[in-house]
């Protein structure tokens, strides 16, 4: 932070469903990651040049009464927030706008949050972030404003041992409910069906949600990426694309396994199957220390495309004929195959950054062909190390012999 600045940063929204029913929450990554506090209501005021030491950070939580406690059950006490957060001061939220107002006019600027993602940005809706914004610079509008993510993607790239660990339990949860899909998968199931194995094992180990809506996407259902209706019936000799992710403590898995319904690939699937499953396993050596992401994502381009020939999808003649801006295998490998893994699925960090050790990425390749009705993508998760990537999802059955077995055990 700049000298004599502020932080502050707000919990998430409850979001309605309708009536007077709420979404499950969610907390705002940025203020979990700085306070651990898991809780709606809540504000982390930061400002390391005040005067008096106890104001350096200020947690603001909501205060409860015999009524909520009735209805909503326990919310934090003081003592609580102070020893899950180590913030030693900690205020009723009622407290906020009469404390800021003490450091204000002491302070040049604010640092305040909102969502930055790429690809994610709220248009549409208000959020909390949004209105602490405009009551901010409606009532101090002449201090200086800064961006909390600027600072928090930076942090928040690089795992401690701890978020790494919390990360291989979500994977860990993820593995055991790929085991029970294996076991159930039959043809004539519905997609649904094998999504409720996975929902099963999510709650039963403790999981906080499925760190997204799950795809299981049978047939041609598998081309489309972003599929997650999971409600066809899965037919005798199809692929299923299972691509899922498990909430744990707040941080996240995300991996992707093919399957065939009725346990046993055809030739065809095996050649498809295998082609990605090289791609996977060269591609993942790429990720060290070091490596451009660009430059990675054009390697494994360059893996993708030399398979393609193999499977007799592509020719030499295509590719010396493509447009240089949109290559010949993007027809049947569209997206990214590296994202960033944390707080949030697809999470903080620039990828104009070398890779370092201790972020986690994801490596994700795929090869979808409409008309063959075969859309495949296999998916692990990987630390960054020293010494090259270690793969957090490595016990996930990944080998056709191994999944055919699991298949066919009764």
């Amino acid at each position: 932070m700049k000298a004599n600045t502020i932080a502050i940063l707000t919990s998430n929204d409850e979001m309605p469903t309708n009536a007077d029913d709420l979404m499950g929450f969610a907390q705002n990554n940025d203020l979990f990651y700085l306070s651990g506090i898991d809780q709606e209501e809540t504000i982390l005021v930061l400002y390391p040049d005040a005067y008096k030491k106890e104001n350096r950070a200020i947690l603001f939580i909501r205060e409860t009464n015999d009524f909520i406690k009735r209805w909503e059950g326990n919310k934090l006490t003081k003592e609580e927030a102070t020893q899950i957060s180590g913030i030693k001061n900690v205020k009723w939220l009622h407290e906020f706008d009469a404390t800021l107002q003490l450091f204000a006019f002491e302070a040049d600027g604010f640092y305040l949050g909102h969502n930055e993602h790429a690809k994610r940005v709220t248009e549409k809706i208000e959020t909390q972030q949004d209105r602490m914004i405009l009551w901010c610079k409606e009532k101090y509008p002449l201090h200086e404003y800064h961006r909390v993510a600027k600072i928090t993607r930076d942090l928040r790239q690089i795992k401690s041992p701890i978020e790494i660990g919390l990360i291989q339990k979500a994977a860990d949860i993820g593995i055991e409910g790929f085991h029970r899909v294996l076991k159930a998968c039959k043809p004539n199931i519905k997609e649904y069906e094998l999504e409720a194995e996975l929902t099963y094992t999510l709650i039963k180990n403790g999981g906080t949600r499925h760190a997204f809506k799950p795809i299981v996407a049978s047939g041609i259902n598998a081309c489309s990426l972003h599929y997650n209706t999971n409600d066809a019936i899965c037919n005798d000799g199809d692929m299923i694309l299972i691509d899922f992710g498990v909430c744990y403590a707040n941080y996240n898995s995300d991996t992707t396994r093919c399957i065939p319904v009725n346990g046993k690939f055809t030739k065809r699937q095996k050649e498809v199957y295998n082609a990605v499953l090289h791609c996977l396993k060269e591609g993942a050596k790429l990720l060290t220390v070091g490596k451009n992401h660009a430059e990675y994502e054009r390697e494994m381009g360059s893996l993708v495309e030399d398979q393609l020939k193999k499977l007799g999808l592509l020719t030499n003649e295509d590719i010396a004929n493509q447009d240089p801006d949109y290559p010949a295998y993007k027809k049947y490998f569209m997206h990214g195959t590296a994202h960033h893994l944390g707080l949030d699925v697809h999470d903080v960090g620039l990828y104009s950054t070398n890779l370092q050790e201790g972020m986690v990425f994801t490596c994700e390749p795929g090869i979808y062909i409409e008309e063959e009705n075969i859309g495949i993508r296999l998916e692990n998760d990987y630390v960054i190390t020293k010494d090259g990537p270690l793969n957090l999802t490595e016990k996930m059955p990944i080998e056709i012999e191994e999944i055919e077995a699991l298949m066919q055990e009764i």
